[in-house]
């Protein structure tokens, strides 16, 4: 499943949650995967490098 996909999900998942906490605990999880993303986006365009500094 490519990143994208599991935002997607989650997305999904949000919508149909049946209650206040499930859709917040998704939404908790949603925003790492963004997050998640907008690492490996700037890895790949050379924003940062994905090495460890030392």
């Amino acid at each position: 499943m490519t990143i994208d996909q599991h935002i997607e999900e989650l997305r999904a998942e949000a919508r149909n949650a049946e209650t206040v906490e499930g859709r917040r605990a998704i939404e908790a999880e949603l925003e790492l995967a963004l997050a998640e993303r907008e690492v490996i986006w700037a890895e790949l365009d050379g924003r940062i490098d994905g090495e460890p500094p030392f």
